[in-house]
């Protein structure tokens, strides 16, 4: 009779953390999002800009499009800046680095890659089917699809040149180029990470903030792309804690349903089965960042 109980409590959590990992992940990823969404908006008016219109490529200059001068990049889990993706309706803050924590906040830039709007390959990785699922729809893009990012050093608009499928391995697609692109990536096909789809884009027009000056060939800084990669030194106390709460919570849940008599018994079953699902949902976010996968 046990053994049949924690069957049955452990089949009813896998059921629960499918629907947690593709809508209840968005949770917290909004809020993250309004996070760095306002402290992009704060650092704009410290530095005296505001968001230009996005510069216009039906009638591109004979001249190349500036590029931004080469800058420190941001603390990791800081904002980059934000990327607008008309075709697929994506309008997101982007956060520095591409670990588990970052990606769950939302875009993610790589470490050792240029900034939007330097001169070479700008990397940026987002999640296909979690976490908001930010490139849900990377492959609806076209050539020529317009890819938008704004920061403090202006607005800058990348075309879609291409589209593909490699292998995860592939770090390629993010090493430095003599042009000045930029290159989406993300889990393929939906559901699976078994491959990476890949997005590269040229950039096709800029609008420089006042602060910024355009420069053609800015100094190199040997850019080496970061695998997105849950950290090394993921904690697993906090799984276990919220688990060994979790178990206290259903076995008290039970015994005070045994207890009490039957005009009681809804009582305990709706509020215990209420303070269940927000401990269910705290022990799935202390479990997800341990995942070999996320995608």
């Amino acid at each position: 009779m046990a053994v049949g109980r924690v069957v049955l409590v452990a089949g009813v959590l896998i059921l629960l953390f499918i629907p947690y990992l593709l809508w209840g992940t968005g949770l917290a990823t909004a809020r993250d999002q309004a996070v760095l969404q306002s402290q992009f908006r704060a650092q704009l008016h410290r530095a005296g800009e505001h968001p230009a219109p996005p510069p216009s490529t039906t009638h591109p200059k004979a001249d190349p499009p500036g590029v931004a001068p080469t800058v420190a990049p941001p603390p990791v889990g800081s904002v980059v800046g934000t990327i607008d993706i008309p075709a697929i309706d994506l309008s997101m803050a982007i956060v520095e680095g591409t670990a588990a924590a970052q990606l769950a906040q939302g875009p993610g830039h790589y470490p050792g890659t240029p900034l939007p709007g330097e001169a070479g390959n700008v990397a940026i990785a987002g999640h296909r089917t979690t976490y908001l699922h930010p490139f849900y729809n990377l492959n609806e893009l076209v050539a020529g699809s317009p890819i938008i990012i704004t920061t403090l050093q202006g607005v800058f608009t990348y075309t879609v040149d291409t589209s593909q499928a490699v292998p995860p391995s592939d770090v390629a697609v993010v090493a430095p180029t003599p042009g000045n692109r930029l290159t989406l990536t993300t889990c393929n096909p939906r559901y699976s990470a078994t491959q990476r789809l890949v997005v590269q884009a040229t950039l096709a027009g800029s609008t420089l903030a006042s602060a910024s000056t355009p420069t053609a060939t800015p100094p190199t800084r040997g850019h080496r792309a970061e695998a997105a990669a849950a950290p090394a030194g993921t904690p697993w106390w906090p799984a276990a804690l919220w688990g060994a709460v979790l178990v206290a919570a259903v076995v008290g849940l039970g015994l005070a349903f045994r207890r009490m008599r039957r005009p009681g018994r809804l009582l305990v079953a709706v509020g215990g089965g209420l303070a269940c699902l927000v401990v269910v949902f705290l022990f799935f976010q202390a479990v997800t960042p341990l995942l070999p996968a996320s995608y």
